[in-house]
C-alpha cells in the first residue's frame, strides 16, 4: 500500500473543506430573447366586382340532394353538415310546393332565371334555424324556369346573401313528384 505523504494529506483535506464552504457560482439570467414579428403577409386583392350579367356570377358553394318523406319530397341546397341554404318542397296532400331560403329579412324573394324575374311573396317560418318559405301552385311556371334555367338561378332577398344556384335535375324533380 502506499503511504501519502504529509504535505499532501494536510492539503487535501483543506482544499476539500474550502470547496464545501464557497458559494456556488450565480450566473447571470440569461436575456429574454427577443420577439420577432413575423412578416405581415401582403393583403389580399380585392375580388373583381360581380359582372353585371347575373349569368357570369360564382356559384355559391354548395350541391344539392333529394329525398323523400311522409310529406313528399324535397331537394336542399347547401353545404354538407350545415343547414341547407335553398329548399324545394312538395307537400302532396294540398298540392302546394315551398321554396325555403335560409335567413331573415324582409318578407320576399326576387327569383331570377334565364326566362324570368320574379318577386314572390315569403314569409318567415318562425324556425330555428329562420327561413323565408314562399308557397306556390304546383303548376306556377316559375319551377319549371326553375328546372330549365340555362346552369344557375338566383334568390335575393333584401339584407341576406345572394344565392347563385345551380340549376340541378332535383328541382324538376321534386315538381314532377307533387305535380303526380
Amino acid at each position: 500500500m502506499r503511504r501519502i505523504s504529509g504535505f499532501a494529506s494536510f492539503i487535501l483535506p483543506a482544499l476539500l473543506a474550502l470547496g464545501a464552504c464557497s458559494t456556488p457560482a450565480v450566473v447571470p439570467p440569461s436575456a429574454a430573447p427577443v420577439p420577432v414579428p413575423a412578416p405581415t403577409p401582403a393583403p389580399m386583392p380585392a375580388p373583381p366586382p360581380p359582372s353585371a350579367d347575373w349569368r357570369d356570377w360564382a356559384l355559391t358553394p354548395g350541391t344539392w340532394a333529394y329525398r323523400q318523406d311522409e310529406r313528399g319530397s324535397i331537394a336542399l341546397f347547401g353545404q354538407a353538415g350545415a343547414d341547407a341554404d335553398l329548399t324545394l318542397r312538395c307537400d302532396r296532400a294540398r298540392a302546394r310546393i315551398y321554396l325555403s331560403r335560409r335567413g331573415e329579412a324582409a318578407t320576399g324573394l326576387n327569383i331570377r332565371t334565364t326566362s324570368q324575374v320574379r318577386r314572390i311573396a315569403a314569409v318567415p317560418t318562425g324556425g330555428v334555424p329562420a327561413y323565408l318559405a314562399a308557397e306556390l301552385g304546383v303548376r306556377d311556371p316559375l319551377l319549371d324556369a326553375i328546372g330549365f334555367s340555362r346552369g344557375r338561378f338566383v334568390v335575393e332577398a333584401q339584407g341576406l346573401p345572394t344565392l347563385v344556384v345551380p340549376a340541378w335535375a332535383e328541382t324538376l324533380r321534386v315538381v314532377e313528384d307533387c305535380r303526380g
